[in-house]
């Protein structure tokens, strides 16, 4: 090989590595680099509900990792959500949410109805009654994860939720 060609190759070997390093190391060394998420997992579901020809009823679970945050959105039917551990920041941009307490069948409590522009902090046993007109945020700001029981009656072929760009 030619004395002036080792010099080359020796030259884009490096550039290489390095370009090569430059894009791994990064990653390898960030802390956590990526979003905080919110996972949905479909626990069980049906299209054959008697009385509500055209829908489909879905029981899901919701991880919400801390410092996750959930745009605005909107259900294409009925949900009732109720948080089993970690505690939500829940905002409701357009209508409202009833927010309620305890067994539904023993006495539910009543703890406030969630109008337009106002926010508030959903705990461990507080559940969540939201319409298709509702829409609404939610947030993550604690250290553990928020886990949430969902049951929602949408229309036949709809999305567990449906993204709102607000004005």
């Amino acid at each position: 090989m030619p004395a002036i060609a080792r010099p080359r190759i020796a030259l884009v070997v490096a550039l290489l590595a390095a370009l090569a390093l430059g894009t791994l190391l990064p990653g390898a060394l960030a802390q956590g680099g990526s979003e905080p998420t919110a996972v949905r997992s479909a626990l069980a579901q049906t299209s054959k509900v008697q009385g509500a020809h055209g829908r489909r009823m879905v029981l899901s679970r919701v991880v919400v990792e801390p410092g996750a945050r959930l745009a605005p959105h909107h259900h294409l039917g009925t949900q009732i959500s109720r948080v089993a551990s970690g505690t939500l920041t829940y905002t409701v941009r357009q209508e409202s949410a009833l927010l309620q307490e305890g067994d539904a069948e023993k006495e539910p409590r009543f703890v406030r109805n969630i109008m337009a522009g106002q926010t508030a902090r959903i705990h461990p046993g507080q559940w969540l009654v939201e319409q298709p007109s509702d829409i609404h945020e939610a947030a993550n700001r604690g250290s553990t994860p928020v886990v949430i029981y969902l049951s929602t009656l949408l229309k036949a072929g709809a999305p567990p939720a449906t993204p709102v760009t607000l004005p």
